[in-house]
């Protein structure tokens, strides 16, 4: 590894890492694409319970949707505020 500096090393594992916690995006993307087909499907079979269907559709979704929001809030941290990198300084290296 010569010629990478320790300070250009860590800034590209933190994209790297970034990177790799916007893959967390997935996983929310496809549950909830699932859902509300399930959810139009139920509605179509029940037509009357369309308010409570809708409902557990969205308390559903929003709790998925929060893995979504901690891998952004991970990589926006990896990628702005550099945490690896403030250690390292810290150490004096």
């Amino acid at each position: 590894m010569e010629g990478i500096t320790s300070e250009a090393f860590i800034l590209g594992c933190s994209a790297i890492g970034a990177g790799l916690a916007m893959i967390a995006g997935i996983g929310p993307g496809i549950g909830q694409g699932n859902a509300a087909a399930r959810a139009c499907e139920a509605v179509g079979r029940q037509p009357e319970a369309q308010g409570d269907i809708t409902r557990t559709m969205l308390l559903g979704q929003a709790v998925a949707e929060t893995t979504g929001i901690y891998g952004l809030v991970i990589a926006i941290i990896l990628l702005f505020v550099r945490p690896l990198m403030t250690y390292y300084v810290g150490l004096g290296l």
